[in-house]
């Protein structure tokens, strides 16, 4: 009780103690809340895509000062460790593209009319107005993860889907 030794009143001690648990408690929380997972669905929703590393979130703080913002990208991120993204492969995966837009990712044409028929596990589905993407999927079929590739060359998309992907699939 020496922190209030100023106080008189027993009931004035405890209150303040009270409010000190809960103001430790309260600035906890964001810790916290970092801790829970959402879905990779869920991560798209809030622009979170991709294979994003935890330590990627901690750079981000450093550069933006929205709380909210960081504590949702590590809501999306997926633990570091010495080697942890080449662990990580797929049982298939559904390059998703608008036909339309074709004409400006050359890249992925290239890959599509050249390569794709070397990865029997990748699908290619044309879904209007949607941006190149790799949706990623697990053994059963469903979404995973989901990644961009706009500005990926064919070489890039290769080497990725290599690591990345079972050769062989029954999606």
């Amino acid at each position: 009780m020496q922190l209030f030794a100023d106080v008189k009143k027993p009931a004035t001690v405890v209150a303040m103690a009270a409010w000190t648990a809960a103001i430790i408690f309260i600035a906890s929380m964001p810790l916290a809340w970092s801790k829970e997972q959402l879905s990779s669905r869920e991560c798209e929703d809030l622009g979170f895509t991709g294979l994003a590393l935890c330590s990627d979130c901690h750079t981000l703080a450093e550069y933006i000062k929205d709380q909210e913002l960081v504590a949702d990208c590590l809501k999306c991120c997926t633990e570091d460790s010495d080697d942890a993204t080449s662990k990580i492969t797929y049982s298939g995966a559904v390059l998703e593209v608008c036909m339309r837009k074709l004409v400006f990712y050359p890249e992925i044409v290239g890959f599509i009319e050249e390569e794709k028929d070397k990865f029997p596990s990748v699908k290619v589905q044309y879904i209007f107005n949607s941006p190149p993407k790799l949706t990623l999927l697990d053994d059963e079929g469903q979404h995973k993860e989901s990644i961009r590739i706009d500005n990926w060359k064919r070489e890039h998309i290769l080497q990725f889907l290599q690591d990345k992907v079972k050769l062989s699939s029954a999606i």
